[in-house]
């Protein structure tokens, strides 16, 4: 009579609603103050999880599960937690168990990696990425099982005794490709910058591939046909290689039979370099006098404002110039009176020796004592005793 009276104030204390004897307030439950809150976990998998499991803050009770259901194909487990527990709304949850047989609960933690923000409060939800799962002893077993049945374990004998055939008797060489890896492993290991610079490199350069595939696909359609082309004629081009081939044969034997005719004519062409070298600045200064002959680039000096007097004397006498023109020839002796042995020529003629003008053509003389100097013209431009006179004189360079 005793138990009955107790079940129906049970009922009666409960509204009148049984769900079975997990729904009863059991004794010694955690203590959730005059103000707790509701949070909502979800799990892709809650394991042996029930109602009424403790949660955890650094293994301090601080709530109990009330509800655990399955939504949309991961476990949503509600919580009760105390009013007085403060935790970001980025929290973290975890199913752990008190021992390697105990009862699981659920453990509320800050983020290990991140900052904390926010903070939980009544309907909140930790959602599948910020929870996890400790490992179970039935997983470690039944993959401990799988391992020693139908695993690989059975040939572990095998593989050692082949090993040690296979090392039987070459210990050094062995030893000594262990050292020349090691070795490897270091070069790479100090070249590891060089590497990761290659590498980023390389990720550039795949990147501007990229961003250029259009271009490059452009490229490689436009070239389509030249490759074809290519194809069609490698018969032609073939024959050109081999013919080419030919060439250089024939040209080294060429080099090879001429090459003590070439030697000989360089060492001919040494006198020649060397005197053009001796000559240095004088032959540039001959072939720039050459393009102006017969003025000197200072003839423009005896130019005054926009005339100029010119005074020239003219020698037409035919013996004079046949004398002049054949100077240093065997007949220059023809044009003047016969010689007194006939038949004999008259010796070569000397010709006329000129010496460049004491003063440059063009050149204003100085003035000593009022006069200009000998062999110059005056500021008038005429002729000063002793000179080659006016402007022939500064355009042939006072040659007389």
């Amino acid at each position: 009579m005793s138990v009955a009276a107790a079940a129906a104030c049970a009922l009666v204390l409960t509204g009148c609603q049984f769900n079975g004897v997990s729904s009863l307030p059991l004794p010694g439950g955690p203590n959730l103050g005059p103000h707790p809150y509701r949070v909502v976990i979800e799990f892709s998998n809650v394991l042996d999880l029930v109602p009424y499991s403790l949660v955890k803050v650094n293994d301090v009770t601080v709530g109990k599960v009330v509800r655990v259901q399955l939504v949309s194909w991961h476990a949503q487990v509600t919580c009760m937690l105390n009013g007085d527990v403060r935790l970001p709304a980025n929290a973290v949850a975890k199913i752990e168990q008190t021992s390697l047989l105990g009862e699981k609960f659920v453990a509320l933690s800050a983020p290990a990696g991140g900052r904390p923000s926010g903070a939980l409060r009544n309907g909140s939800v930790i959602a599948l990425p910020r929870t996890a799962e400790d490992v179970q002893i039935e997983q470690v077993l039944s993959a401990l099982s799988l391992l020693l049945n139908d695993g690989g374990l059975a040939n572990i004998a095998t593989i050692t005794r082949e090993l040690n055939a296979a090392l039987h008797g070459n210990e050094g060489e062995v030893r000594d490709v262990l050292k020349q890896l090691s070795y490897a492993v270091g070069t790479l290991n100090a070249q590891r910058g060089t590497i990761i610079q290659a590498i980023r490199n390389l990720d550039l350069l795949t990147a501007k591939l990229t961003r250029q595939r259009a271009t490059i696909v452009t490229a490689l359609d436009q070239i389509t046909p030249a490759v074809k082309l290519l194809a069609q004629q490698r018969a032609q081009l073939t024959k050109l290689l081999v013919a080419t081939s030919e060439l250089g044969v024939v040209t080294d034997r060429v080099i090879t039979s001429s090459s003590a005719d070439l030697l000989a004519n360089l060492r001919a062409l040494q006198p020649i370099s060397a005197n053009l070298a001796k000559t240095g600045a004088q032959l540039p200064q001959s072939l720039e006098l050459m393009l102006t002959f017969p003025f000197a680039k200072t003839a423009t000096n005896a130019i005054r404002g926009d005339y100029l007097n010119l005074s020239v004397k003219l020698d037409l006498n035919a013996a004079n110039l046949l004398r002049n023109f054949l100077s240093g020839t065997a007949v220059s002796g023809s044009s003047g009176p016969p010689s007194r042995s006939r038949g004999v020529l008259p010796p070569l003629t000397v010709p006329p020796l000129t010496a460049p003008a004491p003063i440059p053509l063009g050149a204003i003389p100085p003035v000593i004592g009022g006069k200009p100097a000998a062999g110059g013209s005056g500021p008038s431009g005429t002729a000063s005793p002793g000179g080659t006179g006016g402007l022939l004189g500064l355009l042939t360079g006072g040659l007389g």
